[in-house]
């Protein structure tokens, strides 16, 4: 065989390889976006202060399969079918949610949420007399949960359009990686 037919068939293995290469590369980038993670970009200043406006995070879509969500958790759900929200769990099925006097309460026991410092901080230095507005007792139906966010006073959440179902959960929020110079995990 001459050389020059052996270097073309090498060529055209190389080729062929290169071609799979990225055909694979391109089904696990695609399974992997599906099925187990998912940019998101946060909209909005709902969850202020601990996440802003356009900041881009990874969220976790295969957590939900092994687990149910806890409250504290940050999560991404469908609102409708076009707009997803991102929110913080606050209660699940079963549970009784209210506030009272800037207090939450879950099950009639006040929820510690350290998460909200700084805010609360920002709120009294602004003269706002609340931080959240009471509403009354909530019990959350079976397959739901209670979802707020952290910017109480200006977030549309479970107060407003009730109780999330499960099934509308897209996953939990994990880190975010945009800005390169706030990179944090979001819990």
């Amino acid at each position: 065989m001459s050389e020059e037919v052996t270097s073309s068939r090498a060529k055209k293995n190389e080729s062929w390889e290169w071609i799979k290469a990225l055909v694979i590369a391109i089904l696990l980038a695609l399974l992997i976006r599906t099925f187990l993670f998912a940019p998101f970009i946060v909209q909005g200043a709902s969850m202020e202060t601990t996440l802003h406006n356009n900041e881009k995070l990874v969220v976790n879509k295969a957590i939900y399969l092994i687990q149910d969500p806890k409250p504290g958790e940050i999560i991404v759900f469908h609102a409708d079918e076009t707009r997803d929200y991102i929110k913080r769990v606050i209660a699940v099925a079963g549970d009784r949610v209210e506030v009272k006097d800037d207090q939450l309460l879950v099950n009639g026991k006040i929820v510690e949420e350290p998460y909200l410092e700084r805010k609360e901080e920002r709120a009294k230095e602004q003269g706002e007399l609340h931080f959240t507005h009471d509403f009354p007792p909530v019990e959350v139906p079976e397959g739901h949960l209670f979802v707020m966010g952290d910017n109480r006073l200006n977030s549309e959440d479970s107060r407003v359009i009730g109780p999330i179902a499960t099934s509308t959960v897209v996953g939990r929020a994990e880190f975010t990686f945009w800005p390169i110079g706030q990179i944090r995990m979001t819990r």
